[in-house]
């Protein structure tokens, strides 16, 4: 049976990848590579939001840190984290994947062309068949170490599955999914297998971290699966530890607690551009490119511009006008309207040469695009 999951995030806890421990276990590292790996080989698009990298940095400088405040986390991430991307450019590299790091703050989420070149470069990694490693940038981070911005990179995966629009968010830990009490005191603990909709009554079941050596707990993962399921991802939280976990969740299997998306991916990026659309500015297109873009599912070529009116800058959201006039859909443009008035009507080849820089051939990506109802 063919998986509805084609693009998926998988977020690799610190619990996880030290067993606990407080220091890296490689063997862990080296099983979750090869289940990636497995994935890319069926066709399946995979990034990974990993922690580590302050465990990885303790291990290299054990006997000689104490890590008692934010600042020596942030020396153990300096020092921690290219020693992570090596261990991870070994494993990937025996099973013939390229891998790629992004680090990430707030703020790249925030600012509107962050936001735009953090979409098309994972997308574009993503679709050559590499896998990115997301990290936040600890260095430079200091709310996401004092645990109040990120929380263990729980919300930060939900945040890169709106970013790239994905089907699955896997938030992969040591614990087997979200019970109804702490299943480490209570026998009477019971796993909830789905949650269908998001309520009061799940605020009962974050309770304290069971996660000793992570900074998030149930509720971060709780607050990231409501974030990512309101992006249109369904969310799985679950027990990294479960032999072929990746492969059998994808399948069906009922593994973990599966939170349903609440919302279409469609839907979700409708609104997300249409709270941002700008007013008074749009871009006119020919017979041509509009046919492309109701019924080919294609991206916007320069050379199907017509006219553009308005100011607007590179990353604004802005409506695509038929040759008739009538709004067929809206989109991130590449490109300022400056821009476009001196590419429209070229072909792509031309744009580099007539602007002395190129931001890509699509002035509207596909993926960056909305197309509208009649």
């Amino acid at each position: 049976m063919e998986s509805k999951y084609n693009r998926i995030i998988v977020k690799a806890g610190t619990s996880l990848l030290t067993s606990g421990s407080g220091q890296i276990n490689l063997s862990v590292i080296e099983n979750l590579v090869s289940q990636i790996a497995g994935l890319r080989q069926k066709g399946h698009q995979i990034a990974l939001v990993s922690s580590g990298a302050v465990a990885v940095g303790r291990s290299a400088i054990d006997s000689l840190f104490e890590n008692k405040g934010v600042l020596d986390r942030q020396v153990l991430a300096a020092i921690g984290q290219p020693r992570l991307m090596n261990i991870y450019e070994e494993y990937f590299s025996e099973q013939g994947i390229v891998c790629a790091q992004a680090l990430l703050s707030r703020r790249d989420f925030d600012d509107r062309l962050g936001y735009l070149n953090l979409r098309n470069t994972l997308w574009s990694l993503m679709d050559r068949g590499m896998v990115p490693i997301i990290n936040e940038n600890d260095v430079v981070a200091v709310e996401e170490l004092e645990g109040n911005v990120f929380g263990d990179n729980d919300s930060l995966s939900a945040m890169v599955s709106n970013v790239v629009d994905a089907d699955l968010l896997l938030i992969l830990g040591t614990v087997d999914g979200m019970f109804t009490k702490d299943p480490n005191i209570d026998q009477d603990a019971r796993l909830i297998h789905t949650v269908e909709h998001f309520d009061e009554s799940l605020n009962e079941f974050g309770g304290p971290s069971s996660d000793k050596v992570g900074r998030g707990g149930m509720t971060t993962k709780i607050e990231g699966a409501k974030l990512a399921t309101s992006s249109g991802a369904d969310v799985v939280i679950a027990n990294g530890t479960v032999e072929f976990i990746l492969e059998r969740i994808i399948k069906g299997e009922q593994l973990g607690t599966l939170f349903l998306s609440n919302s279409s991916r469609l839907e979700s990026r409708e609104r997300w551009m249409v709270s941002r659309l700008l007013e008074g500015a749009y871009i006119k297109i020919d017979i041509g490119a509009e046919r492309a873009l109701s019924f080919d599912n294609g991206s916007l070529l320069a050379a199907g511009i017509t006219n553009v009116e308005g100011e607007f800058q590179r990353g604004d959201v802005v409506p695509i006008l038929g040759n008739a006039g009538r709004r067929i859909s809206i989109g991130i443009s590449n490109y300022s309207s400056t821009d476009l008035l001196q590419i429209r009507n070229l072909k792509s080849d031309a744009i580099e040469k007539t602007l002395g820089y190129h931001y890509g051939n699509a002035v509207v990506h596909r993926n960056n695009m909305v197309r509208l109802k009649d």
